[in-house]
């Protein structure tokens, strides 16, 4: 079973900068394209950034120059560095690994980790 590992929340004034690590099991790290969603309270999980195997990023217009993803294959490691954060940036952070297989996709999500942004 896959599984996935964040790190790297907490709490932040605004302005401040945090990083983000998630790290997947397993042997299949370089066929996933990553991507890092966040939920506030309320039922709506928002997509943040995305990664794909050759290390194509996309980002929310919320996002947008503030927020970087990269992928580090060798490490399974995914990563967002947050720069510039916003209270509205307060949210629970969630790292999604997904593969497509016949047009089937799979989900992968780790627990989840919190990112405050406060002063």
């Amino acid at each position: 079973q896959v599984q996935l590992v964040e790190s790297g929340g907490g709490l932040v004034q605004p302005g401040g900068s945090l990083r983000l690590s998630c790290v997947v099991t397993g042997n299949f790290f370089s066929f996933y394209v990553m991507g890092w969603y966040r939920q506030a309270p309320g039922p709506q999980r928002e997509l943040v950034a995305s990664i794909t195997t050759r290390s194509e990023a996309m980002y929310a217009d919320s996002v947008k120059g503030r927020f970087t993803i990269s992928r580090d294959n060798a490490k399974n490691t995914v990563y967002l560095q947050m720069n510039s954060l916003k209270s509205e940036d307060t949210a629970v952070y969630y790292c999604n690994a997904k593969y497509t297989s016949y047009g089937i996709d799979r989900n992968y999500w780790g627990q989840g980790t919190q990112v405050t942004v406060s002063s």
